[in-house]
């Protein structure tokens, strides 16, 4: 049936923030930006790696009325949203150690896990993030 998936989607606050995080931070690249008119279509991918994107999108119309767009920023504030991002890195300690240098706020210092060394933060929204040294 089905052999891949393209996109995943996250909210974001301001998409210009998210850019400056997401790219400038976290050394994505984008891959699309477009004023589609009714909403802005914003997705980033891990450099190399267009077959996956992740769609920063702002809660509101046309998929989420105001009354429920204003709830979601609410959960994405509160940080209620779940997981909303899983990397991999070849070196969690390092990686973990160039972001906080930027001043990427973590809430998981690396971690020997039984698949590997993992840490976890959070984007200027509150969305969770997490990336992994898997084990080889």
């Amino acid at each position: 049936m089905f052999t891949a998936i393209t996109h995943s989607q996250m909210y974001v606050l301001d998409q210009d923030e998210a850019l400056d995080f997401y790219v400038g931070k976290l050394g994505l690249e984008v891959n699309a930006d477009v004023d589609m008119g009714f909403m802005r279509w914003l997705t980033v991918n891990v450099p190399g790696h267009p077959d996956r994107q992740v769609l920063l999108e702002k809660p509101g119309p046309p998929s989420l009325s105001e009354e429920t767009a204003e709830q979601v920023r609410d959960l994405v504030t509160k940080g209620a949203m779940g997981a909303a991002l899983i990397l991999t890195t070849d070196d969690c300690r390092k990686t973990y150690e160039a972001l906080k240098a930027l001043g990427v706020e973590f809430t998981d210092e690396p971690t020997e896990r039984p698949y590997g060394i993992d840490c976890g933060l959070r984007d200027p929204f509150g969305n969770h993030i997490r990336f992994t040294q898997l084990k080889g």
